[in-house]
């Protein structure tokens, strides 16, 4: 077993894992009455998701270049493309979000109509994250390739 592949895969988990909780923060605190503190606790977690997800890019390219499988492995694996599909429509959704809680933020006031629709763009983004998932327990199973 190579380690750097170990603590490769061990920082890419502990980062996606870290990016659900991001997203589930997000989905509570985007709900009616949202204001203040609470407004701009949810900026802070916004920029965090953004900066995690940056990390899971970088982790994952690293496990691409210097992990066990090698390249070849994920470039030819079905599931790979999948996952990869599914977290780029997870950023793609989290634009409008981040929109908005950055517009809010410089206002310092979160229209009520605005919340239902931001929610339905934070659901979208965790049934997609939930998909790149299920994409990476195949690809751990050998399935794809």
């Amino acid at each position: 077993m190579d380690i750097v592949d170990l603590l490769l895969a061990i920082l890419h988990h502990f980062l996606v894992f870290t990016l659900a909780g991001l997203l589930a923060a997000e989905l509570a605190l985007v709900r009616p009455g949202l204001s203040g503190p609470n407004l701009a606790l949810l900026g802070r977690i916004d920029g965090a998701y953004g900066g995690v997800a940056a990390a899971v890019i970088v982790v994952g390219i690293c496990r691409v270049i210097f992990g066990l499988k090698g390249w070849e492995y994920y470039v030819s694996n079905h599931a790979f493309w999948g996952k990869m599909v599914a977290f780029v429509i997870v950023g793609l959704l989290s634009i409008r979000p981040t929109m908005r809680i950055l517009a809010w933020r410089r206002s310092g006031e979160v229209p009520a109509v605005e919340i239902t629709a931001v929610r339905s763009w934070i659901k979208g983004e965790v049934f997609f994250l939930a998909l790149v998932l299920m994409f990476a327990a195949a690809m751990a199973r050998g399935i794809g390739v």
